[in-house]
């Protein structure tokens, strides 16, 4: 058994919080259940209550009085596959070995699988990145390599607003802590960053993504690190001019042509409006934002600002840009436009409202949609 090195399977996190030990356990239960044979060499439930649930049944190597994997009991035992949790935790003094990293690469010298967890923040090489975003400095890193020999590795995510929600709720950390943490550590612009960068590490594109943000912007609640424009279609001629201008300037954001992740178009459709089939100018315009290098999404809202809004932020858009109303003057006695009110609760987002041959002209036949 011994000649046969053992599988590594980790469960990477995109920030703390977001689960991966709970995914890992869930796994190990899933493998149990189907006839393997498993062990739990180290877990970390942070008293969650769930999380606590899913070790119920299954057998525990009790670690050493350090702490540390008892590596030696788990290789007599021989498991089929041992679940390491944190990979990158150093071992308390007087450990067999100085990482936790060091305990998994004996149990698959072994011929043992392992499956382990690890967040993005405790990746070698991204140390300064990490700092950089949060303002906070990791405490323990494990070697790229190490994670990188792995044979599969699945990114565990969630949204910013997710993390958030657990975090108001007293999921993650004792009450007492969560305000200030709300405020600090898990700030939607720190766990967005965080967000993207697992992305970029597990696609291997880091440098590419990262060089000229880290160099130029500081974190705001809206990450910037790749500049994403998104533009609000009607459904009505001027798209067309909309989409050549948020092309523009997502292009000279990036020095070039625009890659679908920076141009975003979007048109918000009511909920009677689900099945409808798109008119003839939205089909030209989609053709053109590919040609551009764009993507379209249609997202149903009953209201058009808060549901343009809510994508852009969403898609962690910088600019937005839509055009200037087709409303005739008499109608503003019903109220301000679109554009008016998205500009007014874009926050961080910056508004570009465009000015086009039809405004002032009435919406004609054209269901009312974002940017109208």
């Amino acid at each position: 058994m011994g000649h046969v090195k053992g599988t590594l399977r980790i469960h990477l996190g995109s920030a703390p919080g977001v689960g991966s030990t709970h995914h890992a356990l869930a796994e190990a239960r899933r493998r149990a259940e189907r006839g393997t044979d498993v062990v739990v060499g180290a877990v970390h439930t942070h008293r969650r209550a769930q999380t606590s649930a899913l070790l119920e049944g299954l057998e525990t190597v009790p670690p050493l009085s350090t702490g540390a994997v008892d590596t030696a009991a788990v290789i007599t035992r021989a498991p089929r596959l041992v679940l390491v949790d944190d990979l990158a935790r150093p071992n308390e003094p007087g450990s067999p070995n100085p990482t936790r990293w060091q305990d998994v690469e004996e149990l698959l010298s072994a011929g043992i699988d392992v499956l382990a967890t690890v967040g993005i923040h405790h990746l070698d090489s991204l140390y300064d990145v990490v700092h950089q975003i949060t303002g906070v400095r990791p405490e323990y890193t494990v070697p790229d390599r190490v994670v990188r020999a792995a044979a599969e590795i699945e990114l565990v995510d969630a949204t910013p607003q997710e993390l958030r929600r657990r975090m108001a709720h007293g999921d993650l950390h004792p009450a007492e802590r969560v305000d200030a943490a709300l405020a600090d550590y898990y700030r939607e612009g720190n766990l967005a960053a965080l967000r993207e960068l697992a992305l970029l590490w597990t696609a291997d594109r880091v440098e590419e993504g990262l060089s000229h943000y880290l160099g130029e912007h500081e974190i705001r609640d809206t990450w910037e690190a790749r500049e994403r424009v998104v533009v609000a279609l009607t459904g009505g001629p001027e798209g067309e001019t909309l989409i050549r201008r948020a092309a523009r300037v997502a292009a000279r954001s990036r020095g070039g042509r625009p890659q679908p992740s920076h141009l975003l178009a979007v048109h918000v459709v009511p909920p009677s409006g689900i099945g409808e089939r798109p008119n003839g100018e939205l089909l030209r315009q989609r053709h053109l934002l590919a040609e551009l290098g764009g993507t379209y999404h249609q997202v149903v809202g009953a209201d058009v600002p808060s549901a343009l809004l809510e994508f852009a932020r969403g898609a962690h858009a910088t600019q937005i840009v839509l055009g200037s109303s087709r409303r005739r003057p008499w109608q503003y006695v019903f109220g301000p436009g679109v554009g008016t009110i998205v500009a007014r609760e874009s926050g961080d987002i910056d508004v570009h409202i465009v000015t086009h041959e039809e405004v002032g002209r009435g919406a004609g036949r054209c269901p009312r949609r974002a940017g109208a």
